[in-house]
């Protein structure tokens, strides 16, 4: 059977170096099976693959491309180096080669050498040029509207927001983790824009980091985590309607009370502090400035913000191995797509960021890269050509036959059969009972 993996042309270099590492990997194992006349053990059947995954033979040595691509993305993270590339743009890799030399050498290079110095990272010239862009539309957009409402720039400035969102929440993804994303000498500058810019993108004041790293990567997708996909069967529009409208209705109530529980007073007051601060604006915006704009400007944007959360953490937690809930690699997946990891600062490595979320976003495919066998042994899901909201979709139309062509086997994965694969992935997306979650969360008990 091929790879059939699809190159997309949108697809980052470092992506597109992944996946040619494992359509080699994959050709590889398969090349070894028909040389040794060896019978795939599970071919066709999906019951034995994690098994088989965790008694994978193996060196642990890599080929030399493969050592060359790692030593080349290394080279083009490292600062130090003559091969380093910050990123400027989502959009475009190798900026400085595709402009006149006139304009990158006179325009381009000062721009970047003062970036920078004010980026926490001096990779990270992109995210210096994303404050500057939403502080030059979204910004100014906003004010115009609260002087001077017109139905019309409010449908603009939504449509504008929607297509921001993506983008901004994953470096503020960054920001949160890394307790930000500026130098050091414009820390104030740095703790005090969220402010300004979270609300025009649908956050609420610092919801996004008790939730998220206070608690989400504390829990990690088990039972007491308020995002949990454990309890649903993952394939259930109605199930679905219930995480999002749980979610939607009671995440205001549901995060303080489980600081409570933990005896943690201090997080519990200032998450719903914050919380119920960012409606008291709303609603003061609304009374005593203008309604019609704070519906454009931030309500719109929060709903549409929270429905994107909760659909894009549902496709990240889909597939939870029955075996193995609490294993990192098990209860979460890879992407290797253009939506994920070209707009959204590699977002798509969340298995990657969950075993370390400290790990800077340019990391995230070396690190894959490196371990990609371990990811095989420990019976890790990736899949390519499809984001974590189509992921959801296609879960909810049980279209699993799409899911199985975007699925890149990892290890013993590669002898399953197309429907074997189907058959794979369904098992991953049943309900826990509360007697298996009791028995299998050994983290928890």
């Amino acid at each position: 059977m091929d790879s059939e993996l699809v190159y997309d042309r949108g697809l980052t270099r470092a992506d597109y170096v992944v996946l040619k590492n494992l359509e080699n990997d994959i050709a590889k194992r398969r090349n070894t099976h028909s040389e040794q006349f060896v019978e795939p053990k599970v071919d066709g059947d999906w019951h034995h693959v994690s098994t088989e995954s965790e008694t994978e033979p193996g060196d642990g040595t890599d080929s030399v491309d493969a050592v060359k691509d790692i030593a080349l993305l290394k080279s083009m993270r490292n600062p130090g180096d003559a091969h380093f590339e910050p990123t400027i743009f989502v959009s475009i890799d190798d900026l400085p080669n595709r402009l006149p030399k006139s304009v990158n050498n006179l325009v381009l290079q000062p721009f970047i050498r003062w970036a920078r110095k004010i980026a926490r990272y001096e990779t990270d010239v992109v995210m210096i040029v994303h404050l500057i862009l939403y502080f030059t539309t979204s910004v100014p957009s906003a004010i115009l509207l609260f002087r001077n409402f017109n139905l019309i720039h409010g449908c603009v400035h939504a449509i504008m927001q929607v297509y921001y969102v993506g983008t901004y929440t994953l470096m503020m993804h960054q920001h949160i983790h890394q307790r930000g994303i500026l130098s050091k000498q414009y820390a104030t500058f740095d703790k005090l824009f969220p402010y300004i810019t979270d609300p025009l993108m649908g956050h609420t004041w610092n919801s996004y980091f008790y939730h998220h790293v206070k608690h989400h990567h504390i829990e990690g997708n088990g039972p007491e985590d308020l995002s949990s996909t454990i309890r649903y069967q993952r394939d259930d529009i109605f199930h679905f309607l219930h995480y999002v409208g749980r979610f939607f209705c009671l995440v205001w109530l549901d995060l303080p009370l489980y600081f409570v529980q933990k005896g943690r007073w201090g997080l519990a007051v200032r998450a719903a502090c914050w919380e119920f601060g960012t409606y008291f604006f709303y609603y003061a915006m609304a009374t005593f400035v203008n309604k019609q704009a704070t519906i454009f400007v931030y309500i719109i944007p929060f709903l549409l913000l929270r429905l994107g959360l909760m659909a894009g953490n549902w496709g990240q937690h889909a597939f939870v191995d029955p075996d193995e809930p609490d294993s990192d690699y098990r209860s979460s997946i890879t992407l290797v797509d253009v939506a994920s990891n070209r707009f959204c600062f590699n977002d798509g490595y969340h298995t990657s960021h969950h075993l370390n979320p400290l790990r800077h976003w340019r990391d995230h495919p070396i690190s894959f890269l490196e371990q990609r066998k371990t990811y095989g042994k420990e019976g890790a899901i990736l899949f390519h050509n499809i984001d974590f909201l189509m992921i959801t979709y296609r879960l909810m139309v049980k279209d699993y036959e799409h899911l199985a062509k975007c699925m890149v086997p990892l290890g013993a994965q590669a002898d399953l059969t197309m429907e074997g694969r189907v058959e794979f992935l369904k098992s991953l997306t049943r309900k826990f009972s509360e007697e298996e979650i009791r028995k299998k969360f050994k983290k928890q008990a």
